[in-house]
């Protein structure tokens, strides 16, 4: 029995963790489940118009080039109209928006709504973050979305009816076009009522609060925006531009297929497909769309292949064409990701067909063609040729992604070889194919590969591949020289040595040399191996990026130091001459920056510091030019939310990375029921007779002998390393002469402490290192965070900076990258130290400010966590 109610309690307690679960995380459960039910309806889309994407094709290859033409100018036009229509639509409530959000905002939502039900409608829910960013609020958002909708629908009404009454007259509309006319016609008015009776405050308004009372804000504001008259026609006009767009793209498909056109067809066929894709609940109008204009089209006297021909040119330039925009747009978002890894991951592949190409028998009648044209052993040639540039090209592959000169233009040789040597091996036109793409997008990605290569290294790569060369020559020529003939059943020659010598070292094949043992058949695998290496390490050393110098001189140092006195005006200005930081001086030296190398990144600690915000944005971009000219990119480690406009300003991007506490000490004080731990903290150690002592500078060797001890258990205890470039480690000599505060017990051993480092922001200061013993009782770091408090405040000091909080702060997070941070700080025990360091300094009721990661390209994104950690070692 007690089994059992042990077991029962276990489940009761599962049930409420699995509904607590459900209840905490709804928000996110919830958008993983639309995004499983889009992917699953995304790949359905997919099989569903496989047979349409192919019947396209055969469409636009019977098409007149001159129409086509024509049509996609029309599109384009289609697409700009549309963007027009979003911003004639924010006008009309009194918000601006630009063209260009505008356009995008339709591509966007254009494309969701193939995947969303009822797409047209609930598409304009989404992409709002864009436009709220640059000041237009949600409600205003939403109403202008509400209105471009509405009126979308309204114009196709108004176009309808007379071109429906002109039709009766002739007896060429059906009574199922009318039933769902009516439907649309319907739905108009319902509108109206229910938008009228949120702004009179009606019965639908008082049911709204009553089942949703967050939407009141909203309705409010709804009920500020008063549409104006004259901007409400120029949406109409505009949405009536539109539908002539869609009437012009059926009219242009029957001149392209070469049909007698008919303006009249095209109205009714196009009035029709759109009413049936208004009604339609799924994949903006699949099928409906199909099976209604050709209906129409064949009751207008074309034939079956004829209607379905001028459909699917329609779908072309109305559908298919502005949702290929939207795949360009959402590429571009990601874009130097793209171009960065698209190039390398193409070329592993085609060095796998290559392969793969090789070891696999050729089309037998392709090899009898080719016969007549090439000598057989330029043919075998050519199979190993391509054979070892596939294995070259899987290596190249991988010093393409870090950005390489010198790995694109082997790259684009190999390509060369891949596209001419799959042709003359086997007439392989596929391979030839891919290896042509290939170049295609290498040249068209030339740009993104920069990093130049170190010219001495290349230099000794050059040198021992041609003394490797040279040295298997000669011991390939004297071992087939002298060999007996029985090894090869060949008595060679000098020339034929050297042939067969520079054949096995550049991996060729030889038909005529057939080993008949153990020993010639490892004489020429090692002629092979040492050609294969030699040129392993000649690519190598012409990719491997130049070196630059890790030391600072003593004018650098001294610049620096100069500078920081005169324009220093931060917290972290002390490390920015630290002895881990390489310095970058500006041209006109009234400005320099701080930084360290980790890989191809150059990560620069914070602001530059100097004269003016002139010079530091000079100094900048003068930085950037230098990373570009030797192959880095810039990176930019906590820069204040003030100062990302200067930097966004320059094109650069930027990520939250926590926020940085600082307390002011007029405001400070132990009184009041929050600072109650503090008190408590600071009696226990005055009970426990344990003193606090400022200890200024020069200090002593002695004392410093016992705070090293201090710092060393602390870092065994903890099981931590000294980290660099933000914050410093023990440094002997720099301790020497900063001012040290130690807490003591009555025989002075000391148990905590912590040093004052220079800040240079006016009237403040900061702390670098804080340790304690592990026999230390709780509570010591809080008091003599009071005794620094205490003690600068009695130096006329106003604030105190203690540091940043790593990944704090997020309250609404925007991104994805916010939204992964926010979770992981939360939820994730890894992180969990990082709580504990913002509760800690929320203990002193500090202010909180924002600072950000600045990089140049999203690629960079993706490697910022590994370059950090590299960074901070010491």
């Amino acid at each position: 029995m007690k089994e059992i109610n042990q077991t029962e309690t276990a489940l009761h307690s599962l049930q409420k963790r699995i509904v607590a679960f459900f209840s905490k995380n709804r928000k996110l459960l919830g958008q993983i489940t639309l995004t499983l039910i889009f992917l699953t309806i995304g790949f359905w889309f997919i099989k569903e118009e496989q047979s349409e994407l192919y019947q396209i094709k055969n469409s636009i290859a019977t098409a007149q080039p001159k129409w086509v033409l024509i049509a996609l100018l029309v599109t384009i036009l289609y697409i700009f109209l549309q963007g027009l229509l979003y911003v004639v639509s924010f006008s009309a409530i009194g918000a601006n928006i630009s063209w260009k959000d505008a356009n995008a905002l339709f591509i966007k939502r254009n494309f969701i709504s193939v995947f969303l039900p009822a797409g047209g409608i609930t598409s304009l829910l989404f992409f709002t973050e864009r436009l709220s960013k640059k000041g237009t609020t949600k409600t205003e958002i939403h109403l202008a979305s509400a209105l471009y909708g509405f009126v979308g629908i309204l114009s196709v009404v108004l176009l309808a009816i007379p071109l429906f009454l002109f039709s009766l007259l002739k007896g060429s509309i059906g009574y199922s076009e009318w039933l769902v006319l009516a439907l649309v016609i319907f739905i108009l008015p319902l509108l109206f009522v229910l938008i009228n009776s949120i702004i009179q405050k009606g019965s639908f308004y008082k049911f709204l609060l009553k089942s949703f009372p967050k939407t009141e804000p909203f309705i409010t504001n709804l009920q500020q925006h008063k549409i104006n008259r004259k901007s409400f026609l120029k949406i109409v006009l505009c949405s009536l531009l539109i539908d002539l767009t869609g009437i012009i793209h059926i009219y242009i498909g029957m001149k392209a297929i070469q049909l007698e056109a008919s303006i009249l067809a095209a109205s009714i066929a196009y009035v029709v497909a759109v009413i049936f894709l208004i009604v339609s609940p799924l994949l903006r109008g699949l099928g409906a769309v199909e099976v209604s204009m050709s209906y129409i089209l064949i009751k207008y006297g074309f034939n079956n292949m004829e209607a379905v021909a001028i459909t699917l040119f329609y779908r072309v330039f109305e559908f298919w064409l502005p949702l290929l925009a939207a795949v360009f747009l959402f590429a571009s978002r990601i874009q130097k990701l793209i171009l960065r890894i698209v190039p390398a991951l193409l070329l592993f592949i085609l060095g796998v067909i290559n392969i793969i190409s090789v070891v696999t028998p050729a089309i037998h009648s392709r090899l009898l063609t080719l016969k007549d044209i090439l000598p057989i052993e330029a043919i075998h040639t050519s199979n190993y040729l391509v054979l070892t540039t596939g294995l070259f090209l899987l290596v190249t592959a991988a010093f393409m992604l870090k950005g390489l000169r010198m790995a694109w233009w082997f790259a684009v040789l190999l390509s060369i070889i891949s596209l001419i040597g799959n042709l003359t091996k086997a007439i392989d036109f596929e391979e030839s194919t891919i290896a042509f793409l290939v170049l295609c997008v290498l040249i068209a990605t030339r740009k993104e590969y920069y990093i130049k290569a170190n010219p001495k290294l290349g230099l000794i790569g050059l040198q021992t591949s041609l003394l490797s060369i040279l040295a298997v020559l000669i011991y390939g020529v004297l071992g087939f020289y002298f060999f007996d003939k029985k090894h090869f059943n060949i008595d060679f020659s000098f020339i034929e040595s050297v042939r067969y010598t520079l054949q096995n070292y550049f991996l060729i094949s030889s038909d005529n040399l057939h080993p008949t043992g153990t020993f010639a058949m490892h004489f020429l695998l090692s002629l092979k191996i040492s050609g294969f290496f030699s040129f392993a390490f000649l690519i190598f050393t012409l990719v491997k990026p130049s070196i630059l110098k890790n030391t600072v001189t003593a004018q650098e140092k001294e610049i620096a130091s100069a500078l920081l006195e005169q324009y220093g005006n931060s917290s972290l200005d002390y490390f920015k001459t630290y002895f881990d930081k390489l310095l970058f001086i500006s041209k006109n030296q009234n400005a320099f920056l701080s930084y360290r190398l980790s890989g191809n990144f150059a990560v620069v600690l914070e602001n530059p510091v100097g004269r003016d915000e002139q010079e530091i944005r000079s100094c900048i971009l003068e930085f950037d030019q230098y990373c570009y000219d030797y192959g880095l990119r810039s990176m930019f480690y906590r820069i204040p939310e003030a100062n990302l406009k200067m930097y966004t300003q320059m094109g650069k991007k930027y990520f939250f990375v926590g926020q940085a506490a600082v307390v002011d000490l007029q405001e400070f004080h132990l009184e009041g029921q929050n600072r109650k731990s503090l008190r408590n903290s600071i009696k226990k150690i005055t009970d426990l007779g344990l003193r606090a002592v400022i200890n200024e500078p020069p200090i002593k060797d002695g004392l410093l002998q016992q705070i090293k001890a201090v710092s060393d258990q602390w870092l065994i205890e903890t099981s931590r390393k000294e980290v660099l470039f933000s914050q410093g480690i023990f440094l002997w000599e720099e301790l020497k002469k900063q001012t040290i505060i130690t807490v003591e017990n009555s025989e002075g051993k000391i148990l905590a402490f912590l040093n004052i480092i220079p800040d240079y922001k006016k009237n403040e200061s900061t702390y670098d290192l804080i340790r304690k013993t592990n026999d230390a009782p709780n509570g010591i770091i809080d008091f003599m965070m009071v005794t620094l408090f205490n003690h600068l405040k009695a130096q006329n000091v106003s604030f105190v900076d203690l540091g940043l909080a790593p990944m704090s702060g997020i309250e609404n997070p925007q991104t994805i990258q916010e939204k992964s941070m926010k979770y992981a700080y939360e939820k994730l025990k890894s992180f969990s130290h990082y709580k504990g360091l913002r509760d800690f300094k929320d203990k002193f009721s500090p202010s909180w400010q924002n600072q950000y990661i600045v990089f140049n390209d999203d690629y960079d994104l993706l490697q910022i966590p590994q370059v950090l950690a590299k960074v901070i070692k010491s």
